[in-house]
């Protein structure tokens, strides 16, 4: 039987072995073995698992449903088609997220104004989880995932209407060139925490991880886009940096 390393599964599948140690924690995905000194090591039905879970992953299904739709074993092979199958159901919506994206990018080039549900419109959330994991942890994952797995499609759209509105009125209060201690900028920073805590699971984020939030809003150019560029971005950091001064200890 074939073996890998936790270090080189990590590397492969472009996981961490902290993310893989979380699918252990969770009884999600086991070693085949654990050794003397404490290093992990998977085997064919390990890899095949991985392989079914990276795939109902990619559909953004929550861990613990994950979990739960694996009860039955798969080789590799069954895994591949079942995710084939799964990739050809989504072609479609691919496709559309393409076209999506390219007027969005065709209009920002151009200088054109759009509504800024347009601007969203291709993101797709599922892939920050891994950075979510590495900078706040897996619980903070975790809840965010549970809390949207429980909405219904009602819900999921009011959700992200809500998200649309908090992040616009941010970047209106940028675009005006409001200044970031105005009272303005300030009610909406303190919306705009509430929000982060919703959207956390109800955890609300403490002084540092909601600094270091801000600071991804301008270091990130995917979150910089969002709120106009580097310079919005920028000020928004700073009236978030001073609401928390004034709010988080």
């Amino acid at each position: 039987m074939t073996e890998w390393a936790i270090k080189d599964l990590a590397k492969a599948t472009g996981l961490t072995s902290r993310a893989l140690r979380h699918y252990e924690h969770i009884g999600l995905l086991h070693p085949s073995r654990v050794a003397s000194n404490g290093y992990r090591f998977y085997g064919d039905a390990e890899v095949a698992r991985l392989y079914r879970i990276l795939s109902l992953r990619a559909l953004e299904l929550p861990l613990p449903t994950i979990r739960r739709a694996l009860d039955d074993q798969t080789t590799l092979a069954d895994a591949i088609e079942g995710h084939l199958a799964l990739l050809e159901e989504r072609r479609e919506r691919i496709t559309e997220q393409i076209t999506d994206v390219r007027r969005v990018r065709d209009a920002v080039r151009k200088g054109r104004p759009m509504p800024i549900e347009d601007v969203f419109s291709g993101v797709d959330e599922s892939r920050y989880e891994e950075e979510v994991r590495t900078r706040w942890g897996d619980a903070a994952w975790e809840r965010s995932a549970k809390r949207r797995a429980e909405m219904s499609e009602e819900q999921r759209a009011e959700d992200d209407k809500r998200s649309l509105d908090v992040n616009a009125a941010l970047r209106a209060a940028a675009d005006d060139g409001e200044a970031p201690d105005s009272s303005r900028f300030q009610d909406l920073v303190a919306t705009h925490h509430r929000w982060v805590t919703d959207q956390w699971g109800g955890k609300a984020p403490n002084r540092e991880a909601y600094v270091g939030l801000a600071e991804m809003y301008v270091a990130d150019a995917r979150f910089a886009a969002v709120y106009g560029g580097e310079a919005n971005a920028a000020t928004i950091r700073d009236a978030i940096r001073i609401w928390t001064d004034a709010h988080l200890t």
